[in-house]
């Protein structure tokens, strides 16, 4: 099991020094689809986090069992599974949020981040650590879709998870752009230098 100090290190990694979105900049396509809504960003990231740390978990315990040159397969048939189980959850459970996202959970099976923990991770890692990696990249990853989210819905349509915001519902010329293609290409590049700015700022501080 892992200890303390690599616990706390793969947590740190996770939400900030190999943040997916601003360090890495991967996962960037349900970045730009999902985040007019709150609600759908905060269903969607955590569809992503369970994927995430269920399959490093799962690709850590089969690693030693799996070979080599089809590590990758095997990689994409456990990230699927857990998908197509948050897909007949949300069918199930919750028809019309699955109607809102439509084809991005299933696109879940291609992003970029939970394949990158499952190959640079969960690979060389035992269970537990690889579980923690995958559940805090979810996480790093999550934060960052929920504050674009906040602002695109908030500035575009004056409400908050659908419900109308003092000021921002009456008061406000609502920007429609925050709630089209453009504005989470705008929304995202300004979060990407802010976060940068202030890492960066942080490690001039700390040498």
């Amino acid at each position: 099991m892992a200890s303390e100090a690599s616990t706390r290190t793969i947590m740190v990694k996770g939400l900030w020094k190999d943040n997916p979105i601003f360090r890495q900049v991967l996962g960037i396509c349900s970045t730009l689809a999902v985040t007019n809504l709150v609600l759908n960003t905060m269903v969607m990231c955590i569809a992503l986090v369970f994927t995430t740390a269920l399959s490093s978990f799962t690709v850590s315990l089969l690693r030693n069992h799996t070979p080599r040159r089809i590590r990758m397969m095997v990689q994409t048939l456990i990230i699927a599974f857990y998908v197509i189980l948050v897909d007949i959850g949300l069918k199930a459970f919750w028809p019309e949020m699955s109607e809102n996202l439509g084809p991005y959970v299933g696109l879940i099976i291609t992003n970029c981040i939970v394949m990158g923990r499952c190959e640079a991770f969960a690979g060389s890692n035992s269970p537990v650590p690889s579980f923690i990696d995958g559940f805090y990249s979810g996480v790093g990853y999550s934060f960052i879709l929920v504050i674009i989210a906040f602002f695109r819905e908030l500035l575009g349509m004056g409400t908050l998870f659908g419900y109308p915001m003092p000021f921002f519902s009456t008061i406000w010329d609502k920007w429609i752009i925050m709630v089209m293609p453009p504005g989470a290409f705008f929304a995202l590049a300004l979060v990407i230098w802010l976060f940068r700015t202030i890492s960066a700022d942080s490690e001039e501080d700390s040498k």
